[in-house]
């Protein structure tokens, strides 16, 4: 096959002016979507052809959802003809020239949104970045999806009980939203599924431990919702392991700050994530966490035409979050349709609108008849609040298709105590400890 040479991005100039986008996150769609009908050239890059819905890759891990249900292709999501997707990695921004340089060509905008994201921070430990596993892209699901069902396919053969058992312990490193709600999926599998699975194997010897640094769960919501998910996930047999850290990981030994030892092979990490500063911005404008430090109108500081949301962006003005907002869905959208707003009104020369966010509040799920919600004026934790946290993932999916299927599947899974998709889509030698 004759090798492919990206010289240009065939984006046609359309006489309007030209929008860039860089990430196609929940802030990302949210600008393209105010945009839409402005009379505006609107192209967006992303490294995927799809959009990701990111607080259900657990469930694809855990074998409750499948892939396709939770992510939603940028070009059956925006179909007019002022609207462009391509494929492909911003590698550098030249502000000087209102010009980016990509993977697959470069191309001049007149106002540039910076909504690439956060990738995950493993703290300068080499060690456990190479071998835990990240939770940030369904590529990273699937893989901890064929890791987890290898795992006990590979248990069942050996009669080394050492050598089973570590293949049978999961360590969960972080104890946010993510963290919470993976190891209540994990254990609903050893309470439900494994036991009938791998009858051959003693699944009580399957432990699950979650780490946290700090000396509570769920930092970010009361203290009453922290409380409650610690005693649902102790009730579920996980262990929690509160102020404790990693220092080191092995593949098969996690030594934490302690002295504590544990054994496993399998370390999945949700302890934080970091900014993805992309070239050709000035050094001065990052703030902690490698985030682009923004004024309150969200442009980045020094420049007129650039603009930083969601995760990629630190905003220290709001009143209400004087050190930023949190690294979550909301902000990231509320933050997007206020900038397309605002990059309409500097199209037709009116004051820009400050940006304050409206924190509706905070959910986590531990599983069946399980969750904590914490919103404004309002607190509540179990069934209720299970059935809360569902409507509110279900209206946020894009697609009626994914609205339906993830309805089935968790209606079906909630009758039947079954999670069907436990399917291992890789190599046989994909994934082996």
């Amino acid at each position: 096959m004759p090798k492919l040479i990206n010289t240009r991005t065939r984006i046609a100039d359309l006489g309007k002016p030209r929008i860039i986008i860089i990430g196609g996150g929940f802030g990302g769609l949210e600008v393209a979507s105010g945009l839409s009908g402005s009379r505006t050239q609107t192209v967006l890059f992303d490294k995927y052809n799809h959009h990701c819905f990111q607080p259900l890759l657990y469930q694809v891990a855990t074998s409750g959802l499948e892939s396709s249900s939770i992510v939603f292709p940028f070009r059956k999501r925006f179909n007019s003809d002022d609207f462009f997707f391509r494929l492909g990695e911003v590698t550098q921004i030249k502000p000087e020239e209102n010009y980016i340089e990509t993977s697959v060509g470069g191309v001049h905008y007149d106002y540039l949104v910076i909504a690439n994201g956060a990738t995950t921070n493993f703290y300068g430990m080499k060690d456990v970045q190479k071998h835990a596993l990240p939770m940030k892209s369904i590529i990273d699901s699937i893989k901890l999806r064929n890791i987890i069902i290898r795992n006990f396919e590979t248990a069942l053969l050996s009669d080394d009980p050492e050598f089973a058992n570590s293949l049978m312990d999961f360590v969960i490193v972080g104890g946010g939203p993510t963290g919470v709600e993976l190891a209540g999926a994990l254990a609903e599998l050893k309470l439900h599924v494994f036991p009938h699975d791998y009858k051959e194997l003693e699944i009580s010897n399957m432990d699950i431990h979650l780490i946290e640094a700090t000396p509570r769960l769920l930092n970010g919501m009361s203290d009453q919702a922290s409380r409650k998910a610690l005693e649902y996930l102790e009730k579920m047999s996980v262990k929690v392991h509160l102020n404790s850290a990693v220092k080191s990981y092995d593949g098969y030994e996690i030594v934490l700050n302690g002295g504590d030892k544990l054994i496993s092979r399998t370390m999945i990490w949700a302890a934080g994530v970091t900014g993805q500063p992309v070239a050709g911005i000035n050094a001065s404008t990052l703030g902690r966490g490698g985030r682009v430090k923004v004024d309150e109108f969200n442009r980045v500081q020094g420049y007129d035409n650039i603009f930083a949301i969601g995760d990629a962006a630190v905003m220290e003005g709001d009143p209400g979050f004087p050190s930023g907002h949190p690294q979550m869905a909301p902000p990231a959208m509320q933050q997007g349709r206020l900038v397309a707003k605002n990059i309409i009104r500097l199209i037709g020369k009116k004051p820009l609108q400050p940006f304050r966010y409206k924190d509706k509040g905070s959910m986590a799920t531990i599983g069946r008849n399980r969750a904590v919600v914490d919103m404004k004026g309002f607190r509540t934790q179990g069934t209720f609040a299970w059935f809360i946290w569902m409507f509110v993932h279900l209206i946020s999916l894009i697609g009626f298709k994914n609205k339906f299927f993830v309805f089935f599947s968790w209606f079906w899974s909630y009758f039947s105590y079954d999670k069907s998709n436990r399917l291992i889509i890789a190599r046989p030698t994909d994934g082996v400890h």
